[in-house]
């Protein structure tokens, strides 16, 4: 669950004022009113930084300000105005639906069937096969061919690609691409990669977006699928984080909800 990280924005407002006032076993004490240094602890843990001096000082100023605003608006009476009330009962609830949810999700909103679809959309993307490729890229038709005569008349391709290839990152390998599966590649390469198999070269470049490639196959391989237990922590994240199924199932919760209460 996200929630806003308070220390971010209290600092942005430019609001913070600085304090080393520590007693005993809370963080400050602001008009008489103390602060716990456990509350301190949990703001530091919330917002996800690590707790060195600096970042307790920034924490403890922020503290120091939320302390400030709580009792200037008891103060001047604004705590009591409807609107006001009503504006914090809605950010809290805001809170609690999020809190309620998250911990229901975890705990038994997500059902082996729901697993079960997600596996089943995911997994025709993790199998089949992959292909250990090399390429070389370059811009103009004419270069190519001409590089690709000298590979067929036994050039080395891993020179050439060293010392032509528009793709560095590969390039530096001889043009190797390692393993990849076609649906990492634009369709073109990817086309002419898959109609090839180990040890061959494709018989003419291949234009692209991204300009001229000259493609080797050196090896084929088929990649396991890997079992439902195995990718359940990528398959709960997927589910997660997708609108529709938050959606859905926020509704099962409070359909739930509803069942077990008394309404009257």
């Amino acid at each position: 669950m996200k929630i806003i990280n308070v220390l971010k924005v209290v600092s942005l407002t430019g609001l913070l004022a600085y304090s080393s006032i520590s007693v005993g076993q809370n963080a400050v004490i602001v008009n008489g009113t103390p602060i716990p240094s456990a509350k301190l602890d949990r703001l530091i843990q919330s917002s996800g930084q690590e707790s060195t001096p600096e970042i307790r000082a920034k924490a403890r100023d922020v503290l120091i300000t939320k302390e400030l605003i709580s009792q200037e608006a008891a103060k001047r009476g604004i705590i009591k105005d409807p609107q006001v009330q009503d504006a914090i009962e809605q950010a809290r609830l805001s809170v609690l639906v999020s809190a309620v949810f998250e911990d229901w999700v975890t705990k038994e909103g997500i059902s082996d069937k729901d697993l079960e679809t997600a596996y089943d959309s995911m997994k025709g993307q993790l199998g089949g096969k992959e292909y250990k490729a090399s390429h070389i890229l370059v811009k103009e038709e004419k270069l190519a061919k001409s590089l690709l005569a000298k590979i067929k008349a036994g050039g080395s391709f891993s020179e050439l690609a060293k010392a032509n290839s528009l793709d560095k990152g590969s390039a530096i390998n001889g043009g190797s691409l390692d393993w990849i599966s076609p649906a990492a590649l634009v369709p073109e390469f990817s086309q002419a990669m898959t109609a090839l198999s180990a040890g061959q070269l494709a018989p003419a470049p291949v234009k692209t977006q991204f300009g001229w490639h000259i493609i080797q196959v050196n090896d084929v391989r088929v990649k396991p699928v890997p079992t439902m237990q195995e990718i359940k922590p990528q398959l709960v994240q997927m589910l997660t984080q997708d609108q529709n199924w938050q959606k859905a199932k926020f509704m099962e919760m409070m359909e739930g909800f509803k069942s077990k209460a008394k309404i009257e």
